[in-house]
């Protein structure tokens, strides 16, 4: 990821480079879209340091949701410094006008055939370790699933881009130029929306994936001492973990000793065959089926279960 954000960097010096010498208003937009991806690129290195760090008295549970957290901000990033700039850009265009020569023309071209290049390479690696990984880490991991967004949208981007600049210096109509800023603004926008709602989901408290709980309320049903489980909640504490709490009906006949025996086992039993379940809290009722049934407490089942 180093490498990435250093060749974000170059990159993006290379773009408004060339958007300054040719008074391209679509190529400095794609200079600003290069510099949110820059910044994106420290905020998940920063997310995926932080995020292995150890539960402490502070923070009990671990610090597993600094990956959702960075991850708002990667999209916040990508919202203000590339899509509002892009908008302006366009906006300003269409207003002003913008006129450009062929020695500018020619330089943004070739500026953007390299950045075309460079970011491909990247997005065909990224999509190479999604498919390498079955496609679930993109649905797991928000780091990843930014890193894929940004080299598409990068792709899409500066495909935009030539495209915009080509027609201007063809038809001589800045319009051509300002509408590929404006369509490079809504796909940042769109994809940091996107970005965004995801991180947000997880960073409040997202159940665990449905196939997982219900392993778990599976494996909880099959114990000889549960008679029912009456809720299953479980809640993401970062990309590989997850808090697990139910409350379940045991039958009847046992002393106190032995269900304590019995709660250390299922814990013990369900955390080895559910890695994910980090912490498991299991609260024991001996209230009747029919009434535990009826209670809302019980019948409002959240996490996925």
């Amino acid at each position: 990821m180093v490498v990435a954000l250093a060749a974000n960097l170059l990159i993006a010096v290379a773009k408004a480079a060339g958007g300054l010498i040719a008074g391209s208003p679509a190529l400095l937009s794609e200079a600003a879209h290069s510099v949110a991806d820059s910044f994106n690129e420290v905020f998940l290195l920063a997310a995926l340091r932080r995020s292995r760090r150890p539960a402490d008295k502070r923070h009990p549970f671990g610090y597993g949701k600094e990956r959702f957290f960075w991850s708002l901000l990667a999209a916040v990033g990508i919202f203000v410094m590339g899509g509002c700039f892009s908008f302006f850009q366009g906006a300003e265009a269409l207003k002003n006008g913008a006129e450009e020569k062929l020695s500018g023309y020619v330089a943004g071209l070739i500026v953007l055939g390299v950045a075309f290049v460079a970011e491909g390479i990247s997005l065909a690696r990224a999509l190479h370790q999604v498919r390498r990984q079955g496609g679930t880490q993109l649905l797991r991991d928000p780091a990843l699933r930014t890193v894929v967004a940004e080299d598409g949208t990068a792709v899409l981007g500066v495909t935009l881009a030539a495209a915009g600049m080509a027609l201007h210096m063809i038809t001589g109509q800045v319009v051509w130029e300002a509408s590929a800023s404006l369509a490079i603004g809504a796909l940042l926008v769109f994809v940091a929306y996107h970005l965004g709602r995801e991180a947000r989901d997880q960073l409040i408290g997202e159940s665990a994936d449905p196939r997982t709980a219900a392993r778990i309320r599976s494996l909880l049903e099959a114990q000889p001492e549960i008679d029912s489980v009456e809720a299953l909640f479980t809640m993401k504490t970062g990309l590989d973990t997850a808090l697990v709490a139910a409350r379940v009906d045991l039958v009847p006949g046992l002393d106190s000793e032995q269900v304590e025996e019995v709660a250390v086992r299922i814990k013990r039993s369900l955390a080895n065959t559910v890695p994910e379940a980090a912490e498991i809290f299991l609260d024991i009722t001996d209230r009747p089926a029919d009434e535990a049934r009826e209670s809302p407490a019980a019948t409002g089942e959240r996490g996925g279960a």
